[in-house]
């Protein structure tokens, strides 16, 4: 009888220790989101290059709009091709002020081999018409807007 007295509780107590041991322990501190618009962007996939573009052409457009024009100053901007069409060639023209062409260019030719890319790896298509050069500039409200000849 004594050694039941004995045996209950060191029984009892390995239990306890026994099924504490099993429970699976959680990291509070643990960093997987709790929300899927919490996961980060996948950089291998076509929206995440395709908000890279769209971030590299704001730059381009915010560099630009610094820049107001005006009558007096539309022989002060000039047209780029900005943008690449899946078949070749440029999908538009900007104008930008001549005075930042140092600063602008590099950013724009950036963006037309981006692109070219980007159509290559995902299998993009486009029209295929041609773009063709642009006839000047205009200036309304204050913005430089390319001008196509007339046909």
């Amino acid at each position: 009888m004594k050694k039941l007295f004995i045996l209950v509780p060191v029984l009892v107590l390995f239990s306890v220790f026994a099924l504490n041991s099993c429970k699976a322990k959680v990291d509070p501190n643990t960093n997987l989101p709790k929300d899927i618009s919490e996961r980060p962007a996948d950089e291998n996939s076509q929206k995440y290059d395709q908000a890279q573009l769209d971030k590299l052409r704001a730059e381009i457009d915010a560099e630009i709009s610094k820049e107001k024009c005006t009558d007096v100053t539309t022989n002060e901007w000039k047209p780029a091709p900005i943008g690449s069409k899946a078949c070749g060639g440029p999908k538009s023209y900007i104008a930008y002020p001549a005075k930042s062409e140092a600063q602008i260019l590099p950013k724009i030719e950036s963006y037309n081999t981006k692109e070219a890319e980007f159509n290559k790896k995902y299998g993009i298509t486009s029209d295929c018409s041609f773009v063709g050069e642009p006839a000047g500039i205009r200036c309304v409200n204050g913005k430089a807007e390319v001008v196509y000849p007339v046909e």
